[in-house]
């Protein structure tokens, strides 16, 4: 189980930072010059001023920096007011950045933690709530929770994920999402190839959504859950920009169509868009899967603060798996 901790954490964060350097870019231009490694296109290295917010090779973004801070909090156990302190920590003093400054974060991210840091609601109401702000930001750093919900009831589980979600993102869409994808991750935990894992996620799911609140939302989220036929998508019909439910699409898309952790993350980044969280969404799912010796070590050499992702990956599995409420 250490290997899948390690290898989510670090899967997910080395998908962040092949992403960086590219975020926002066009589709096309990617087709003809492909992302093949930590900054370097298969056309040679791309010089630091070239990258989209000019940062080192190795670099990560706010998808990690919550991922971590989710992760820290979780090893003294679930209060969600501990974990906004750590995320308005981020926000105003570069806490879990890789190098003390905060340089990308999301509108949506950015209000939920600004309520939060005001302490004028309960941290779980604190999430905005419009259909305008159903993006990808709770869905980037949820991958902890998968590790902490395993054992639990299965509603408890769904309960716990959605609470998190709700502390930035509180659109049904935002809950949901990080939802199927705790249910992913924890399938993956259990033993199941990936198949089988999409086919266990579908199908709890859509019970779940069924008798939930939520169950107008299930319509969008018809594609992944009720075509047979999506892993087999052509690439024009997947979209990877901020839209939560594109977001999860992608990154289920770019790991049920490859077989290996680096083609995972790398047919992510290659999509385009919001390439930084596509690429951590799907290699924290990769990471998971095929494990922690399954990331290049090229590429976690380059990683900005490797030692202190390790010591803290570590300081999560012990806790989580080897404490004495274990």
């Amino acid at each position: 189980m250490k290997e899948k901790v390690l290898g989510g954490l670090f899967g997910l964060s080395v998908g962040d930072a092949l992403g960086v350097p590219v975020e926002f870019s066009d589709r096309k231009i990617l087709e003809k010059d492909p992302i093949i490694g930590m900054s370097k296109k298969a056309s040679g290295e791309i010089p630091q001023i070239m990258t989209t917010y000019k940062q080192p090779p190795g670099t990560w973004s706010d998808d990690s920096s919550l991922t971590f801070c989710l992760a820290e909090s979780l090893i003294n156990g679930f209060d969600l007011r501990r974990i906004g302190d750590k995320f308005v920590s981020w926000y105003l003093q570069g806490y879990w950045t890789p190098h003390g400054k905060l340089f990308d974060i999301g509108g949506t991210t950015a209000g939920g933690i600004r309520n939060l840091r005001e302490r004028t609601k309960k941290p779980e109401d604190c999430g905005l709530k419009e259909e305008h702000n159903s993006t990808n930001g709770s869905l980037m750093r949820i991958l902890p929770m998968a590790f902490y919900v395993k054992d639990k009831p299965l509603e408890e589980q769904f309960e716990l994920t959605h609470l998190v979600s709700r502390l930035t993102h509180g659109h049904p869409r935002s809950q949901m999402a990080c939802g199927m994808y705790v249910q992913m991750a924890i399938n993956l935990l259990n033993g199941d190839n990936l198949e089988e894992a999409y086919a266990k996620m579908r199908s709890v799911s859509k019970e779940h959504y069924a008798k939930s609140n939520f169950r107008e939302e299930l319509k969008h989220f018809s594609r992944i859950l009720d075509d047979e036929s999506f892993p087999t998508y052509q690439k024009e019909e997947i979209h990877s920009d901020g839209y939560v439910v594109h977001t999860l699409e992608a990154s289920l898309w770019s790991l049920l169509r490859t077989n290996s952790y680096k083609d995972a993350v790398l047919t992510a980044v290659n999509l385009g868009g919001d390439t930084d969280t596509t690429a951590a969404i799907a290699g924290g799912l990769a990471g998971t899967y095929y494990g922690y010796r399954s990331i290049p070590k090229e590429w976690i050499e380059t990683l900005a603060r490797k030692e202190d992702i390790k010591k803290l990956a570590e300081r999560f599995y012990e806790k989580i798996y080897e404490g004495p409420n274990a």
